[in-house]
């Protein structure tokens, strides 16, 4: 399977080197794009190539584990494993893009995914 990470071509850049450089180890997305968007949920042991933002493929990442949680719920050490910042700037930031991207509800269910980098495909910055 293939991704995109964000909503932007500047968000996407962002991702992509912060995966890069080990810093981003997690990612999060709202479980109604995976319900009502019809996207795979992803599992244990799969992996994906993340595109960048002109869809060409960047890295190759394998999943490590997978919850369900909602918003409010979401700890610190997953916030962390994230990579943009601390707990109150990854709160802002999530806040702001599900604002964006179908609406932000603090009791909203997040698909929590934790994973590893297994190569980089392109350094290329789009």
């Amino acid at each position: 399977m293939s991704f995109t990470f964000g909503d932007s071509r500047e968000l996407c850049d962002r991702l992509l080197a912060l995966v890069r450089s080990g810093k981003k180890t997690a990612s999060c997305g709202a479980l109604r794009d995976f319900t009502e968007g019809g996207e795979e949920l992803p599992e244990v042991g799969r992996r994906d190539t993340a595109l960048d933002w002109d869809g060409n493929p960047a890295l190759l990442i394998e999943t490590t584990e997978v919850s369900i949680r909602r918003f409010r719920e979401v700890t610190e050490d997953f916030a962390l494993a994230e990579g943009e910042g601390d707990f109150d700037a990854w709160t802002a930031g999530h806040i702001d893009y599900f604002s964006r991207n179908g609406g932000f509800d603090p009791d909203m269910e997040l698909v929590c995914e934790r994973f590893r980098l297994i190569e980089v495909l392109s350094c290329a910055v789009s």
